[in-house]
């Protein structure tokens, strides 16, 4: 059995809402005491309808939100409490493929400009191998090297996207997460970027843990399935498993809804 290269243990992430000045808190549960591990090697599906808490669980595995309670561990080391300073070694380790490149390809950087920056932060190559480096970066997600002299609103959505897996990929990381990176994208475009992340998990040896709330999606390009709702995983367990014969009541709803 493939060991962990993540671990969640009983994580928790509550949000205190207050509508006005004079009314009553209310907390939202959006991550609900949660526990799973993603397998080196795998996909993880982590599916659930709007407001399920998946997002918000890929934001606290990358440490852009910080947890009220449980534990994270990545490659058996502790990252809970990890200071940034600490963590920076790790970031080219962790990487994310957003849903909307628009808010993470800056529109006046060209695309080559984009691909340089992870590079040059986490000092992947020497100096002199910046410019072969990004080519290889275009060529490996289906771009050509004519690109890297464009902006992003000179590409097509399935373009842009392509460049923000490069970025993902640029680090050379063992994980990435992977938040909904199709569903902004046409249902023609939306098998060759998932044909391109399988590509690139067989010659790159990655790990996702991919947020999506299509089940179609999961089905396609996911080893196992984790279902969440209302900031909990209710079910968890192998493709086939938990389509075919699913225990919770919400899972078996999920699966009724696009039979």
């Amino acid at each position: 059995m493939a060991e962990a290269i993540l671990k969640v243990k009983n994580l928790s992430k509550h949000f205190v809402i207050r509508k006005s000045f004079l009314s009553s808190k209310t907390i939202i549960k959006a991550v609900d005491n949660i526990s799973f591990e993603v397998k080196k090697g795998e996909i993880l599906g982590l599916i659930g309808e709007s407001g399920s808490g998946k997002t918000t669980t890929g934001n606290l595995i990358l440490k852009l939100l910080k947890n009220d309670n449980g534990s994270l561990f990545f490659n058996n080391i502790n990252i809970t409490d990890m200071e940034e300073k600490q963590m920076r070694s790790l970031r080219k380790e962790i990487q994310i493929i957003f849903q909307h490149t628009h808010g993470t390809l800056d529109p006046k950087m060209t695309i080559g400009e984009l691909l340089l920056e992870p590079l040059k932060i986490h000092r992947i190559v020497s100096d002199c191998e910046y410019d072969n480096e990004v080519g290889r970066l275009l060529e490996m997600v289906g771009l050509s090297k004519s690109n890297k002299e464009k902006f992003p609103h000179q590409l097509s959505g399935g373009q842009r996207q392509r460049v923000g897996i490069a970025r993902a990929i640029a680090t050379r990381p063992k994980f990435i997460v992977c938040d909904e990176p199709v569903s902004a994208l046409d249902v023609s475009v939306q098998g060759q970027i998932l044909n391109l992340l399988l590509e690139l998990k067989k010659s790159l040896d990655l790990t996702y843990l991919f947020i999506s709330h299509d089940l179609k999606v999961i089905k396609y390009i996911c080893n196992r399935i984790a279902v969440m709702y209302k900031g909990q995983i209710v079910e968890i367990g192998d493709r086939d498993e938990v389509l075919n014969n699913p225990q919770n009541e919400y899972t078996q709803n999920l699966i009724e809804s696009i039979i």
